[in-house]
């Protein structure tokens, strides 16, 4: 192949890698969303766990339980957070969304402290 030949054949390769980046793009925002999502899911769940630890501690030495969990919980979750104490301290709390599109999902966790003697 000669060197007019093979310039040739490399001019229809131009802007071949740009295409391809544009294409991808979009993919790859939609990979880093799901992933931030997944993220703020796990994080509410924990946070609902740790306020309700912390709703336990508090009826366990007979203080409030609601202002314990709540105030364990970050600003963002505690607007719309639900603490229930009927034995076993419940927080329910909404994950923030990315997209408002994306549906309510209500999380929670519940514990008890048990018994100190077992």
């Amino acid at each position: 192949m000669s060197a007019k030949a093979a310039k040739i054949a490399a001019r229809g390769e131009e802007g071949t890698a740009s295409v391809e980046l544009v294409a991808v793009v979009p993919f790859l925002l939609l990979a880093v969303l799901i992933a931030a999502q997944v993220a703020l899911v796990g994080q509410a769940l924990w946070s609902a766990s740790v306020a309700a630890r912390a709703g336990a501690r508090a009826a366990l030495v007979g203080g409030d339980v609601e202002e314990a969990a709540r105030k364990t919980l970050p600003p963002l979750l505690r607007g719309k957070a639900e603490v229930e104490d009927s034995g076993r301290v419940r927080v329910r709390v909404v994950v923030p969304r990315l997209l408002p599109q994306l549906p309510v999902l209500k999380l929670g966790a519940s514990t008890d402290l048990g018994d100190a003697d077992g």
